[in-house]
């Protein structure tokens, strides 16, 4: 039997306002990255989100990201080395103390939005986060793009490196991201989604939107909690891999 991870932003609200339906989203995937508080999240809503992951044994992981509320995190900020290792420092610090608190146990570390982009191009950003990471608990694992600075800085550090895919998002030939802001980035049809879902599993590619075959390794994919179409999108993805014998179980 094949089996795949399946994960989820999660924990991306802030105050009153609530970004997508968490605790069904956990029904259907075997880890989740939480917001930290930089781009969404707050303590109460970190706290919960925690609690209820712990509750359905879902693995943890952190969701750090550039200081950017209002733009969610999907903007890139010029900043210099220390601050890159300090906010993450600061970020990853806390949600595994509040993960802890309920006798839980973080165990991955996966940039959010502009900040994961960038590192995926620039090897000294990825080098500032990936020291704070290491100097936290050299046991966490990352999640990020293969065959990028990611996997590269992962591997010069010694770190534990989980190769992620998309499941609702557009790729270039090259193996980057199509950027948000382009009408074509994101999938919303359930059989598009459920499509390169099984063509990352079987044959570990995409169709870029340049329409070439790209190879891009997947360990885990994942699913953004905040889009609207997750829930629906996610629950078929989930049923497709259970009558087609794949397990989705966590590959730490």
């Amino acid at each position: 039997m094949s089996t795949i991870d399946l994960n989820c932003d999660l924990g991306e609200g802030f105050g009153n306002y609530i970004a997508g339906p968490d605790v069904s989203l956990l029904k259907h995937i075997s880890s989740c990255s939480i917001a930290c508080g930089y781009h969404a999240g707050d303590p109460l809503i970190i706290q919960s989100t925690i609690k209820e992951a712990l509750k359905r044994n879902i693995s943890i992981g952190a969701h750090p990201s550039y200081p950017d509320r209002q733009g969610f995190g999907r903007r890139s900020m010029r900043l210099n080395a220390k601050e890159h290792f300090a906010f993450v420092l600061y970020q990853v610090s806390a949600i595994k103390g509040m993960v802890e608190s309920q006798g839980g146990q973080l165990k991955h570390v996966k940039p959010h939005g502009a900040l994961y982009n960038d590192a995926a191009l620039d090897e000294n950003i990825t080098r500032n986060i990936y020291e704070a990471i290491s100097s936290i608990d050299e046991g966490l694992c990352v999640y990020g793009l293969s065959n990028t600075a990611h996997e590269h800085v992962a591997n010069e550090l010694g770190i534990s490196f989980i190769s992620e895919a998309f499941a609702d998002r557009k790729y270039h030939s090259d193996g980057t991201l199509v950027a948000r802001f382009n009408s074509a980035a994101i999938l919303e049809n359930t059989e598009e989604v459920i499509q390169q879902v099984m063509s990352l599993i079987h044959h570990q590619e995409v169709v870029s939107v340049e329409g070439q075959k790209v190879n891009i390794p997947a360990k885990t994919i994942c699913f953004h909690g905040d889009h609207p179409q997750t829930l629906p999108i996610l629950k078929e993805v989930h049923k497709t891999l259970l009558e087609t014998n794949i397990e989705i179980k966590l590959s730490i």
